[in-house]
């Protein structure tokens, strides 16, 4: 997950820069980044259902947990994700090819996704695929969180596990609500842009840093929080910067 983010943000922030930079650019170009982006986008709330889903098995069947994730099961459903991740971004891409010219892939536009893949085809596949992806996830999460909280109660579970696993889940709950914000930013975009078209750059990207850099940065804060040994680390860094900064030259000079 960390890594499909860094990508995500990385070629986000490319496509930031370069719109400032290049008001357009070739269309073939932007389409293999505007692919990238949405592979990266849809994985995201798959690896929150993917991480529920090994909550659930680590506290529901904790005897087969170490038999079921395995090393080797875990790389197949990271290749999972990013397959069924990618099918969206290669379906604008084939409607694309199918709908238009081989000219228009040597244009150039605005590149962001409504430039690029504007067909009402593509608001269709669009808003299809958005909630196949969003109920299924969501009926995992719902699902993983209720067999956890049932399973809490027996008297066999360790409640400490239990409930960590609990609010681990209803964490990725609040990460896919914020993921959510994505789905409704391009409506956002459009509507702005309509009454400050002068301001088309500083629109996208503050929509950009709510919508997708905001559910990014919760993840790292909040496992780097809840780590014990990164905490407690953090704790003594802070502690010693605050000596240091106490600590000025005069008082060490009269000390010695």
């Amino acid at each position: 997950m960390v890594i499909t983010d860094i990508v995500q943000l990385s070629v986000g922030i490319a496509l930031h820069v370069v719109s400032y930079a290049f008001p357009s650019i070739n269309v073939a170009v932007c389409c293999v980044l505007l692919m990238i982006a949405s592979f990266t986008s849809m994985n995201t709330p798959l690896n929150l259902a993917g991480m529920a889903v090994e909550r659930y098995i680590a506290i529901c069947n904790p005897l087969r947990h170490a038999q079921i994730c395995t090393v080797r099961r875990t790389y197949i459903l990271i290749a999972l994700i990013w397959s069924v991740g990618a099918i969206p971004g290669l379906a604008d891409l084939f409607i694309v090819l199918v709908l238009r010219p081989l000219s228009f892939f040597y244009s150039s536009v605005l590149c962001y996704h409504k430039s690029a893949f504007f067909t009402s085809v593509h608001e269709n596949k669009n808003r299809v695929a958005h909630t196949l992806y969003m109920s299924f996830v969501w009926l995992t999460l719902i699902y993983t969180y209720l067999r956890v909280l049932l399973t809490a109660k027996s008297a066999s579970t360790d409640p400490v596990s239990a409930r960590k696993a609990r609010n681990t889940i209803l964490l990725h709950g609040a990460q896919l609500l914020l993921c959510m914000l994505a789905y409704i930013s391009p409506t956002v975009d459009m509507t702005l842009m309509l009454y400050y078209p002068q301001y088309r750059a500083h629109l996208l990207f503050l929509t950009y840093l709510i919508s997708y850099v905001m559910p990014r940065v919760l993840s790292p804060l909040i496992y780097g929080v809840r780590d014990e040994k990164f905490c407690r680390y953090m704790k003594d860094y802070w502690l010693c910067a605050r000596c240091r900064r106490k600590v000025t030259p005069q008082a060490f000079t009269a000390a010695k």
